[in-house]
């Protein structure tokens, strides 16, 4: 998982560790894994490491100087949804006294993936379990992964 990157999984130790396990897969939708890899400390360093607290007060004209960094993957959207994935993250956080007890709160990694997917911007199923993969928990095998799909599509529509 995934396939040809040089990305590291273990749980992180803070927040911005999370977040920036969040961003990877919302850089990486519809890219190349190398083109995300060459980017990320580029990336990494324009998110100020990941910090939430200042992610989430990042404004409209620093979206247009991310928009002007060449360092960084320059996709508006994209950036945009790590920015209020930082605000959901903080959420998340706060309300269930830690992300990890958030991610633990789900009986099963199909659900868990249907509300990550609802709760984050730019994060679909692949998405889903590319984070989960990169935090350290548990996800299906690929083999699994048509069938957690599915039920985690006929969750989300719940």
């Amino acid at each position: 998982m995934p396939r040809g990157s040089h990305t590291r999984h273990s749980r992180p130790k803070n927040l911005a560790g999370y977040l920036e396990a969040l961003s990877r897969p919302v850089f990486q939708a519809g890219m190349s894994w190398r083109v995300v890899d060459s980017k990320w400390d580029g990336i990494r360093k324009a998110f100020d490491d990941f910090d939430p607290d200042k992610v989430a007060k990042f404004g409209p004209k620093k979206v247009d100087r991310l928009l002007a960094d060449e360092a960084v993957i320059r996709s508006r959207p994209k950036i945009e949804a790590v920015i209020d994935n930082a605000h959901t993250l903080r959420e998340l956080d706060a309300e269930h006294g830690g992300i990890r007890r958030y991610l633990k709160s789900f009986s099963d990694t199909s659900t868990l993936a249907a509300d990550l997917q609802r709760q984050f911007r730019f994060i679909g199923p692949s998405g889903a379990y590319t984070f989960l993969w990169l935090v350290g928990e548990p996800i299906p095998t690929e083999g699994e992964w048509p069938a957690a799909w599915s039920r985690a599509a006929s969750q989300r529509r719940k």
